[in-house]
């Protein structure tokens, strides 16, 4: 079997991780997906990197199998739906039913207003809010088949507070919110929390990228906003998307979990 196929049997799971307990991340090949991978797997999950990047979810996995945990990698266009079906067929085949959803992959935009293409328009709700619902719809059957489950959706403080000049993306991430709320409703009775985290002020490697362009301003500059006067890491949405992935998160559902160092609030 390649390595990139390879099922690595790591750690025993830890009391958090109940054996046998599987946690797929899309968007896990970098910045705030690859931190939430690197948590699960080091608190014993068996996690699933899913991302548009082949080789670098590979690297991911097989990083974290390096490091003791269990892991695997698979290429995955969110937008897709039958490749995210396909994928979920094929983790279900490797570990067994899925009980864990974050759903991490995401594009960003920057235009006035006038200025968004239609194109444009499509390009970011497909991955951000369509990709979502393809990804959602694929695992919610086993977790409703378990009586157990949590889904954490990555959504933006943009749609808090509205950002100007990143409309598309505003109105794709505040789709995701009504969205989360919605499934948690629905899915309560069955066992499955669903919540999302809205990130601010964290450093990846796309806020980076959107600072090159000259979107975003630089790291000190946007630190003097932020009332805790840092930014934050993609370690910090880890712990709180590995709390509400928790058992002691079971009465948390339908919540909107900021984490932002105080700039929404």
């Amino acid at each position: 079997m390649s390595d990139t196929n390879r099922v690595d049997q790591g750690r025993s799971p830890d009391s958090d991780a109940p054996a046998g307990r599987v946690a797929v991340v899309t968007g896990g090949a970098s910045g705030m997906g690859r931190s939430i991978c690197e948590s699960f797997a080091a608190h014993g999950y068996r996690t699933v990197v899913l991302d548009i990047d082949g080789p670098g979810a590979d690297e991911v996995a097989e990083k974290l199998r390096a490091d003791g945990g269990t892991a695997l990698a698979r290429a995955v266009d969110v937008t897709d739906r039958d490749a995210v079906f396909d994928a979920m067929r094929q983790v279900r085949a490797a570990f067994g039913p899925i009980d864990i959803l974050v759903t991490s992959a995401g594009l960003v935009g920057f235009a006035p207003f006038t200025e968004i293409t239609p194109q444009d328009w499509q390009r970011i709700i497909e991955v951000n809010l369509t990709g979502t619902f393809h990804c959602a719809q694929a695992v919610i059957p086993d977790m409703v088949a378990a009586g157990w489950g949590r889904i954490v959706t990555i959504s933006s403080s943009s749609a808090q507070r509205g950002s100007p000049g990143m409309v598309h993306y505003t109105a794709s991430k505040g789709a995701v919110v009504a969205m989360t709320k919605a499934l948690a409703r629905e899915y309560a009775a069955s066992g499955i929390t669903v919540n999302t985290i809205p990130p601010s002020g964290i450093d990846t490697p796309m806020s980076r990228q959107s600072q090159q362009a000259g979107n975003l301003p630089d790291n000190a500059t946007m630190a003097k906003a932020i009332p805790v006067g840092h930014l934050g890491s993609g370690d910090d949405i880890a712990a709180a998307c590995l709390f509400l992935c928790s058992e002691q998160a079971g009465y948390i559902t339908g919540q909107v979990l900021g984490v932002n160092g105080g700039s929404v609030i």
